[in-house]
């Protein structure tokens, strides 16, 4: 081979070294950005000292109630004359709330009262009159002690003395038969208006003046035409899952939130769980819990009706190391790390062992790229 092909062969050499150096460059800078594990973005928070607590929730939705609360509807029908209190008026025990035309109770009234008056008279008259017969028989029988009179004459004297005292009797019991129909005469007219039982507010009214009011046949509750609730008497039911209720127990602490002021938290107790276990639905038997708020402001301006959940807090430790309970995985297995877990909740999870104070935890658990060994970077932290 001569220098010539030599040279040819060397510069070919040479061409493929650097293709083949090209080549594994390439392939390098690929697996650098192309073909490189990708870095997930993740929220993480600081594993630190808190409370944490162990809770159960309703299984349904609740209801904020009023212990005292009266669907009010007059005793007597008639039309509505005076309608004094409207929707949300604030009352007092025996304030006026509504009247009906009381026209013919009252002259029911007048006509007893003048009934009784005559009555009283003619008891009077004939009790005046028995007392004069009396002391005409006194007279007559000293008279007759002393041969004066003649026995029939005492006789005479004695019944009619015995006469006149029946008639007062007689008249006395129809004055008081006139003063009890005077009496029921002004029952009757006192059932023409309607008072307030105790302090609260007027929820509702369902009748207008002017309209009328009929009582109902015997048996059948009147309709109401208002509505009155105690604020002060505001409590919230809660259905809880039969699983949890040996559990629950009267004066334990609790949490009730409410739909219309959304996150917001009242400071609650349990007041009474019921003793039997409600199975009107089919695979969803409850057992009902009482609630009162610890705030009564706060409950008074809750309105009745509106639908409540209930957290029962069953147990609580302070200043322990705790997780965001969705940083944990089925069976207590964080992304590279087992832990010994405690109390939990929604929110938190007690960590007994398997992590130290100032860590970070990956919240995101719900991004199917999170898993052991995948390169991540803080993108949201919760914490320091």
């Amino acid at each position: 081979m001569g220098d010539n092909d030599r040279a040819m062969t060397n510069k070919q050499l040479g061409w493929r070294a650097g293709a083949l150096a090209g080549v594994v460059a390439a392939a390098l800078l690929l697996r650098a950005t192309v073909f490189a594990p990708s870095v997930i973005p993740v929220r993480v928070a600081v594993v630190e000292q808190g409370r944490v607590e162990e809770t159960v929730t309703n299984s349904r939705a609740g209801t904020v109630k009023a212990r005292r609360r009266a669907k009010l509807a007059p005793e007597i029908g008639g039309r509505v004359v005076a309608l004094p209190r409207r929707r949300g008026a604030l009352v007092k025990e025996g304030e006026l709330l509504l009247r009906v035309d009381d026209a013919l109770q009252r002259a029911q009234l007048q006509l007893s009262q003048d009934e009784r008056q005559a009555a009283v008279a003619q008891r009077d008259q004939s009790c005046l009159a028995a007392e004069r017969a009396s002391r005409e028989r006194d007279r007559t029988r000293s008279l007759a002690a002393q041969g004066i009179v003649s026995t029939d004459q005492i006789d005479d004297v004695d019944s009619q003395a015995r006469t006149a005292e029946a008639a007062c009797r007689a008249a006395r019991a129809t004055a008081e038969r006139a003063d009890s129909a005077v009496n029921l005469a002004r029952t009757q007219v006192d059932k023409t208006v309607l008072r307030a039982p105790f302090d609260g507010i007027v929820a509702d009214t369902f009748i207008e003046v002017g309209e009328w009011t009929a009582p109902s046949p015997p048996a059948l509750p009147i309709p109401p035409v208002l509505d009155l609730i105690d604020m002060r008497s505001i409590y919230v039911s809660a259905p809880m899952d039969e699983v949890d209720s040996g559990r629950i127990k009267k004066g334990q602490p609790a949490r009730v939130s409410v739909d219309s002021q959304p996150g917001k938290h009242f400071p609650a107790h349990v007041v009474a769980v019921a003793p039997y276990v409600l199975d009107r639905l089919e695979q969803n038997r409850t057992v009902e819990i009482e609630l009162e708020l610890d705030e009564a402001g706060a409950a008074a301006g809750l309105l009745p009706g509106t639908s409540a959940d209930a957290e029962v807090i069953l147990s609580a430790r302070d200043g322990v190391l705790r997780v965001p309970t969705q940083a944990l995985l089925e069976r207590d297995r964080l992304v590279e790390r087992t832990l010994k877990v405690g109390l939990r909740n929604w929110d938190w999870s007690e960590v007994a062992s398997g992590l130290a104070a100032g860590e970070r935890v990956v919240t995101s658990l719900d991004r199917p790229e999170v898993k052991a060994g995948a390169r991540a970077r803080v993108a949201e932290a919760n914490g320091r």
